[in-house]
């Protein structure tokens, strides 16, 4: 049942004042539904807060904490509810691209409003239903990231295939008239949502600055499994770039009217059409990191910053592993790092994805086994450093299952898993402890894995 609570924390202010298998029912007056209510609620000073015991008796704490402190409750479930799934059937969805037969966890199309401003997950909106909007604005929920893909009515109808998707958009404006702050994205498909569809999608979105704040273009990921789906082509070299200029043309026109350019392409749309990418100032706030924007400048300048400030002291031989898109420039910046310090040998190895196709070039989507398939004999120097978005961060398993203990009994060499952050990679090949780093050769020594492995999951 939601919010019942699991346990208390030590250093809560209410150890000893509640316990687990009690429920939270009420903060200051205001009813508990969820974890929105329950952090908004608990924001302020002073409270009063309405519990049942296991018996269903209600009582009352009092308690004075420091403005916006948690409360240190855990409940049985983080949501306190019942994730809320998608209601849409989209053309390019990922999750309709995965092959039989994986966990069940990763068929789960999740489109949960309280995911996205606690975990920055997007969302479509098609899902929410009048009270949950007015709740948004109420409580002013702020930001939330939207699946936008189009502000085209009719297109964003087809493209969902969901009757109700038009209806977002006026839900859009009507966040931006209360002061919501949007990011967006938009999953840009060749001959549906590009051209003059993304320019209309771009001038739409623009009506809604300030409260609209930054908007991503990434091109469709395609895996091998497509079979019955509908007939969705690729990026060639030539139309990324025309997408390219199309986006930057019309994000230099935002940069002299509002002093920022709004819209970003994602780097593997960089990399499809073959261009430089932008310098690392160009990414302004980098508030599309997560969607891949910005991402390779901004591991590159801290990577090379970590190797300036913190020279080897011990000698290393390393290897790395990462998908075939960001190789190239991790090796680039592997020699110009490690070519300053005879102490430092350290390779790159790209990784093809044969699981998905050898379309999907990131990291975060390469399994166990074409990993162990392509490092299988080569020689990997003391350790091997991978980027821990490739693993699940309790199970410490791959995509398929195969855990990080697995893959380095094979490769028969430790295996780091890091975080996708220059000074943390850099730290993994001086071999110093990085608190957001876990080794192969931790695992089962303490047993609080998750202790120091803590990173948003990305599946």
């Amino acid at each position: 049942m939601k919010n019942i609570i699991k346990s208390v924390d030590p250093d809560s202010p209410l150890h000893g004042k509640t316990k687990a298998g009690d429920m939270l029912v009420s903060i200051n007056g205001n009813p508990i539904q969820d974890v929105l209510d329950y952090k908004f609620y608990a924001y302020d000073p002073s409270l009063k807060i309405e519990f049942t015991d296991c018996e269903g008796r209600p009582y009352h704490v009092n308690i004075k904490h420091p403005e916006g402190m948690e409360l240190g409750l855990d409940f049985e479930t983080y949501l306190m509810d019942s994730p809320r799934s998608c209601a849409n059937n989209c053309v390019f969805c990922f999750v309709d691209q995965l092959p039989p037969g994986m966990r069940k966890t990763m068929y789960f199309k999740d489109d949960d409003a309280r995911l996205s401003f606690l975990l920055g997950n997007y969302i479509t909106l098609t899902n929410l239903s009048e009270r949950e909007i007015r709740r948004i604005m109420d409580l002013h929920v702020s930001p939330i990231n939207i699946s936008v893909h189009t502000t085209d009515k009719a297109l964003r109808i087809r493209m969902l295939n969901n009757p109700r998707a038009g209806e977002s958009i006026d839900v859009m404006h009507r966040f931006a008239d209360a002061g919501i702050t949007m990011n967006c994205q938009i999953v840009c498909c060749p001959g549906l949502n590009d051209g003059d569809a993304l320019i209309k999608t771009m001038h739409d979105l623009e009506e809604m600055y300030p409260s609209l704040h930054s908007v991503s273009i990434v091109p469709v990921g395609l895996t091998k499994y497509r079979q019955g789906l509908y007939p969705l082509t690729p990026f060639t070299g030539e139309h990324a770039g025309e997408t390219i200029d199309l986006v930057e043309d019309y994000a230099q026109k935002c940069f002299e009217k509002h002093g920022t350019r709004i819209f970003f392409c994602s780097d593997e749309l960089y990399i499809q059409a073959g261009r430089e990418l932008p310098e690392d100032e160009y990414y302004e706030e980098h508030t599309q990191l997560e969607n891949g924007v910005g991402m390779i400048r901004l591991f590159e300048t801290e990577f090379l910053n970590a190797a300036e400030l913190y020279p080897p002291e011990r000698s290393a031989s390393v290897s790395m592993a990462t998908g075939t898109a960001f190789a190239p420039y991790l090796q680039n910046m592997v020699c110009r790092a490690c070519g300053k310090y005879d102490k430092i040998k350290a390779k790159v190895f790209p990784v093809e994805n044969r699981f998905f196709g050898p379309s999907i070039t990131v990291s975060g989507l390469i399994t166990g086994r074409d990993l162990i398939d392509a490092l299988k004999g080569k020689d990997l120097g003391d350790r091997l450093i991978i980027t821990r978005n490739m693993i699940r961060r309790d199970e410490l398993d791959f995509l398929d299952d195969v855990t990080l203990k697995q893959a380095s009994e094979e490769l028969g060499v430790p295996i780091v898993a890091t975080a996708q952050d220059g000074f943390a990679s850099w730290d993994a090949i001086l071999g110093e402890q990085n608190d957001q780093n876990v080794s192969s050769d931790d695992i089962g020594r303490t047993g609080e894995e998750t202790e120091y492995y803590r990173y948003n999951q990305n599946e």
